[in-house]
């Protein structure tokens, strides 16, 4: 299991500052679409001039016609980030299509597709897709399996069953970590590092308990250590 470290600050500045205090570890950073949006390509670049082993994950979380959204997973091959992602309810056609275009890439970006989103909750979710969570983000990751995706972005609750149904290499990614049960926030389908562990979870994602500590670098260390602890 890996962490990738959401930088989710207010500015540039800011997330500039936790990127030095945790410079020193192997990490994955999570670019979002506020960071990206307000900062760019010079925010990328700036985290690979602090430490060019970092790996980054943009996320984006494409969703459009299967034509632009292809053009627009061409048009990130220019960016040097390490992986990014798509929505999964643009449907098999679009996933399929940006595949196909990144096929002549020899060292392209992972590409995970995003199931459900962690906020939703089983009223909400059904609302818009009139199905539960579960049976949704299996279908939903079969789809992009099936399509040549590397993996989705799921809650942590629904890794196991997706690499059932699809493959036990097949990267599931969780956002809403809480690792030591911290709380919530915004989030629904929350859970903890012995969580994602036993749901066979490949990434997790934790952003608040880390640049929300005094001591980001010890939170980041104690959970490495935790990780590293239960292999």
């Amino acid at each position: 299991m890996e962490l990738c470290v959401a930088l989710d600050l207010p500015t540039m500045k800011e997330n500039i500052e936790l990127i030095q205090k945790i410079q020193n570890f192997s990490l994955w950073l999570k670019v979002g679409l506020r960071s990206y949006i307000r900062d760019g390509k010079p925010f990328i670049d700036a985290i690979k001039a602090i430490n060019p082993n970092f790996k980054i994950f943009l996320d984006l979380k494409l969703y459009d016609i299967p034509n632009t959204m292809a053009d627009s997973a061409e048009s990130i091959m220019g960016l040097g980030v390490d992986m990014f992602n798509v929505h999964a309810s643009a449907g098999p056609k679009a996933m399929t299509a940006v595949m196909e275009r990144l096929k002549p890439y020899d060292n392209r970006p992972l590409v995970l597709a995003v199931t459900a989103l962690t906020s939703f909750n089983e009223e909400e979710f059904g609302r818009v897709y009139e199905k539960s969570i579960a049976y949704k983000a299996d279908q939903f990751a079969q789809d992009a399996h099936k399509a040549g995706l590397d993996g989705v972005v799921c809650s942590a609750y629904e890794s196991a069953s997706i690499k059932d149904l699809t493959a036990q290499h097949f990267i599931t990614l969780t956002p809403g970590i809480r690792p030591f049960g911290e709380d919530a926030g915004d989030q629904e389908r929350v859970a903890t590092i012995e969580t994602a562990r036993k749901e066979k979870v490949d990434f997790i994602v934790v952003g608040r308990p880390i640049y929300k500590d005094n001591n980001p670098a010890q939170v980041v260390e104690r959970i490495l250590l935790e990780l590293n602890q239960r292999l």
